[in-house]
């Protein structure tokens, strides 16, 4: 099958299929509706990776397939173009592959959901919107794959719309998205009026001339590539949810399980990280945005991780831990390893997804129950799910030995990272380096303590009240049966097929791929810029950075394994002494209420305000109730005018005429 095929099958049979699910919806029923979103996407997934693996071996050259003619406008014009590079491909396979196993995940997750077939053509809409951002040959084509990324998303997390918790966490997640986008907007505006073009390649082949060059912004004299950078990089906060523009991200927990796997691991939080690496060669021109980046990705690694320890929502210690690797990938972009950043995207678009699909086989074992105090024990009960969580969480940690050459996913990515950073030698990188090993420390003791508060030690199950409702017990009728006779159950095939092909990529992708992602300049054939001497650096630090990432991965699993199994005790002996600090971050280092208060309330008193004083106020008061009023008023007059009397109305109308003739004469 020619490229120029493939692509279009790849890119338009999730929008095929999810136009079929979305009109058919009810009518088309919810088994037709499922076979035709998860086909078209095991479609895509299966012809991502022939041209993916076309890129890793060589055979396979970046092309351009055109779509259609899209815009012509004075000075302005771009076609709807589909590239396919190293970049895209990557990008193809990681998308295609998570969404498609997603989609059959869902078949079980799903089952007894009345409204299956909207849910699935929001999830192939969604996937639709994302290929179409990564495919994209110029920014605008980009900017609308973008804002479909968006809109899919506020449409998925609040696809159960009727609890109000949800509507919030949609419309959340928008209103953060688009304070990000306008970032994305304002950078396009001014690439254009700097280079004249919109298509990345031009853009990216000028964008070396740009260095030094200053324009006029916000009457400041400041380096043009820097504003633009920065620009974009706000646009990249946004989507990719770091520190400032976060809030959105667990939130967006309120969401069906599977939809919190395709946004957290492929999808939309992986959009910034694309985004600025598809554009690296401009950042490169951008010394000021790069450290920016740099230090914002290391701060919300750190600051994540932080908040990941005390969480006891199993979606949202998994969705802070998201926040936590997007930051490495962030901080691995900013001291110019393009190449490590997208290593790090792949390996943890597999363990991520793995996470988030093992912890809702969890719920749907613990009938919904999402609260990680009332589980305990369920090693045993189901076993697949716990041994599929075990490798996502030894790929997260990072678990892997650098003499042997072993490892699992995340040690080959993030200890890279790591060593870049390390490597890179700046004031600014070295800093970023010991928050990342920090992180890596926490990140190991929330997800080990994840595991052990839920799959070892007495199971707490009656303590649940979605278990209470299941087997119509309370705790004090179950007596010392603290399960309360309640039997979780292994989830159906369809759930644990993604399961098992996710733990082949948590546990191989990172050493199969590594030496193409970390090492080949010719793997990469000019999609990112590749900084050879920086790589090479990387290899050659010190042992003890080789190691640190190792090491704290240990030191992490021997504080959660005491903390929560030798001495459960201690948690509770910690909180009660330094309640202060566990409280700034449990309540997520009160951004939230900050937010609330500097933004949210002032908008909702100036919308009052308009509303009362503006709407009320003046324009229905002068305006239509104003005149309806006037008119009604005029009527009541007029009627106590009209007596019935001929005299009364003969003196009106000579005084009348006595009124006109005086404006004449006069």
């Amino acid at each position: 099958m020619a490229m120029a095929t493939q692509i279009l099958l790849i890119v338009f049979a999730p929008l095929l299929a999810s136009i079929i699910a979305g009109l058919g919806n009810r009518k088309l029923g919810n088994v037709a509706a499922k076979s035709v979103t998860t086909g078209a996407l095991f479609l895509s997934a299966a012809l991502s990776w022939p041209i993916f693996l076309g890129f890793l071996n060589g055979t396979q050259t970046a092309e351009v397939v055109p779509v259609l003619t899209w815009v012509q406008s004075g000075g302005m014009s771009f076609d709807w173009a589909l590239r396919v590079d190293t970049m895209t491909a990557v990008m193809l396979v990681v998308i295609c592959s998570v969404s498609a196993l997603v989609h059959l995940y869902s078949w079980g997750y799903m089952e007894e959901d009345p409204d299956q077939p909207r849910f699935f053509s929001y999830l192939s809409l969604f996937t639709f919107a994302m290929l179409m951002l990564v495919t994209a040959d110029n920014l605008v084509q980009m900017f609308f794959g973008w804002e479909g990324v968006g809109l899919a998303s506020y449409l998925l997390i609040g696809f159960w719309f009727k609890k109000p918790s949800a509507g919030a966490a949609a419309i959340k997640a928008f209103v953060v998205n688009r304070v990000g986008d306008l970032g994305f907007m304002l950078a396009i505006f001014g690439t254009f009026l700097v280079f004249g073009t919109v298509s990345i390649p031009e853009i990216l082949e000028a964008a070396p001339g740009m260095s030094g060059a200053s324009i006029t912004f916000v009457g400041m004299r400041l380096y043009t590539m820097d504003i633009l950078c920065i620009l974009l990089f706000i646009g990249a906060m946004g989507k990719s949810a770091q520190l400032g523009l976060h809030t959105w991200l667990p939130d967006a927990m309120e969401g069906p399980t599977p939809v919190s796997a395709l946004i957290h691991a492929a999808t939309m939080v992986t959009a910034g990280v694309f985004m600025l690496c598809r554009l690296s060669p401009m950042f490169e021109a951008a010394p000021t945005a790069l450290a920016i980046v740099t230090v914002v990705g290391a701060a919300t690694c750190f600051f994540a991780a932080t908040i990941g320890t005390t969480q006891w929502d199993i979606k949202r210690v998994i969705a802070y831990s998201t926040c936590s690797q997007l930051g490495y990938m962030f901080f691995a972009a900013g001291v110019g390893a393009y190449g490590v950043a997208m290593f790090h995207l792949f390996t943890h678009a597999f363990f991520k997804a793995l996470l988030f699909l093992g912890a809702g086989s969890v719920i749907h074992a613990m009938h919904h129950e999402q609260d990680m105090r009332y589980y305990g024990g369920l090693r045993k009960a189901i076993p697949l799910t716990f041994y599929a969580m075990l490798a996502g969480t030894l790929a997260i940690t990072g678990l892997g030995v650098y003499h042997l050459g072993v490892g699992f996913a995340g040690f080959w990515s993030k200890d890279a990272v790591l060593e870049v950073a390390f490597a890179r030698g700046t004031q600014i990188s070295v800093t970023s380096f010991w928050l990342g090993v920090t992180a890596a420390l926490l990140t190991s003791f929330y997800s080990w303590r994840l595991m052990f508060l839920t799959f070892w030690g007495k199971p707490r199950w009656i303590e649940s009240e979605h278990i209470q409702h299941a087997v119509h017990k309370t705790p004090e009728e179950a007596g010392e049966d603290t399960t309360g006779g309640y039997h979780p159950h292994e989830s159906p095939v369809s759930m644990l097929i993604p399961l098992g092909v996710l733990t082949i990529g948590a546990v191989a992708a990172g050493q199969v791929f590594a030496p193409a992602f970390l090492d080949s300049a010719a793997f990469w054939a000019g999609s990112i810029f590749y900084n050879e001497p920086l790589i090479h650096a990387m290899h050659e630090v010190p042992y003890w950075v080789k190691y640190s990432a190792f090491v704290v991965m240990v030191l992490g699993f021997i504080g959660a394994y005491v903390a929560y199994i030798a001495k459960p005790d201690i948690p509770a002996k910690f909180v009660a002494s330094f309640s202060a600090l566990h409280n700034f971050v449990y309540r997520k280092w009160y951004f939230d209420e900050l937010y609330n208060a500097i933004f949210v309330k002032p908008a909702f008193a100036l919308g009052r305000l308009f509303w009362q004083a503006g709407d009320v106020g003046i324009i229905d008061r002068f305006g239509p109730n104003g005149v309806a009023d006037a008119v009604l008023r005029g009527s009541v007059a007029a009627k106590r005018m009209q007596t019935g009397y001929l005299n009364t109305y003969a003196l009106i109308m000579l005084l009348g005429l006595i009124a006109a003739i005086t404006f004449v004469l006069f």
